[in-house]
């Protein structure tokens, strides 16, 4: 709120001028990582990740220099728009709960891998699965001993 004295109106009204023309193109201005981050109140890294699957994203990148730095940084930049229908439909609550079963079946199927793992490495090995030719003497099909005597396309 912009106060100044009752008898100032001529100062007032520029100010308000200077003030109202600064604000009116302020809603279009990109999203920087940290207000989004603050916005959506999520963290860095569930910002990099929803940047690199797709769902949250980007409206392009800004490359700074930083005041007494020698290297430029480059950083994403979003729509207010997008940010604006993020918060309206709920869609980071939707993400987080998402990353969690996704954490989860992950963990599981770590979990059935090295289960695997080991009971091949601890499993005994069989004389018939180290011979493969010994494995082809022990099939019986039917026919045959009639298909050895009367030999092959008699």
């Amino acid at each position: 709120m912009l106060s100044m004295p009752a008898d100032d109106k001529t100062q007032f009204d520029a100010a308000a001028t200077i003030v109202s023309s600064a604000m009116k193109d302020i809603e279009d201005l990109p999203v920087i990582p940290r207000e989004i981050q603050d916005i959506l109140t999520i963290k860095p890294g569930e910002r990099h990740r929803w940047l690199a699957d797709g769902r949250l994203l980007s409206a392009g990148t800004r490359t700074v220099r930083l005041a007494g730095r020698a290297r430029q940084i480059t950083f994403h930049v979003f729509d207010p728009r997008v940010v604006e229908d993020l918060l309206d439909r709920g869609l980071v609550d939707q993400w987080r709960d998402e990353d969690v079963e996704a954490a989860a079946e992950n963990r599981r199927r770590a979990a059935y891998k090295a289960k695997l793992t080991r009971s091949l490495k601890n499993a005994p090995k069989s004389a018939t699965s180290a011979n493969p030719a010994s494995d082809e003497a022990d099939v019986s099909l039917a026919g045959w001993e009639e298909f050895g005597r009367e030999g092959f396309l008699r």
